[in-house]
């Protein structure tokens, strides 16, 4: 019998996530941006902390426009540390606008999404975990990508950050091989 993944726990909003989102193939630069940013805001504390603050980040961030975001400063860094319907860092606030900066230089000059999906020549790596015993924290890879990331400009993104974005971002698969959403994942590769 097919038993999904069990770090989401019983929590419906956890579910909902892993059912519908988590691994899934994304390509959308904009998103991969946020993505990549709520999961530098996670440092330090859990996943499902920063989903259940998902829709006020949105709100408070602009709809994680980088454009934007890149011509903020220090008024833009008050109001959001005011804010307490997010996670109120000033050293991840301000890292956002600076990862806006470089995600607008990356993405003019290849695109963020081809950026980050040539590390796995444009396919999710299919892992076969049979436990979450298996599932590394971060790999060789997620370390590459983060120095390059970093020297881009980006911050909050150590290889522990990495490989979890690259799990949600569907880079890998990281579906345990008995959760029904491994198969489906693995079919969108």
């Amino acid at each position: 019998m097919d038993e999904r993944c069990t770090w989401p726990g019983e929590d419906p909003l956890y579910l909902a996530y892993h059912d519908t989102e988590w691994g899934v193939p994304e390509h959308d630069s904009r998103a991969l941006w946020e993505k990549l940013i709520l999961d530098g805001f996670q440092a330090g504390l859990s996943w499902i902390t920063i989903l259940r603050k998902r829709e006020n980040f949105r709100a408070a961030f602009e709809g994680f426009d980088p454009v934007r975001i890149a011509r903020w400063g220090e008024p833009e860094v008050r109001r959001l540390l005011a804010d307490p319907g997010i996670i109120r860092h000033r050293g991840k606030i301000e890292s956002t606008i600076t990862s806006a900066r470089a995600w607008e230089r990356i993405e003019a000059r290849q695109g963020f999404d081809r950026f980050l999906w040539d590390y796995v020549d444009g396919k999710p790596v299919q892992n076969r975990f049979a436990s979450m015993a298996e599932v590394p924290t971060e790999t060789e890879l997620s370390r590459r990508i983060s120095k390059d990331l970093k020297a881009e400009g980006f911050k909050f993104c150590g290889p522990t950050i990495v490989y979890a974005f690259m799990q949600a971002t569907g880079m890998v698969n990281d579906h345990m091989v008995g959760c029904p959403c491994h198969a489906q994942v693995a079919a969108m590769g």
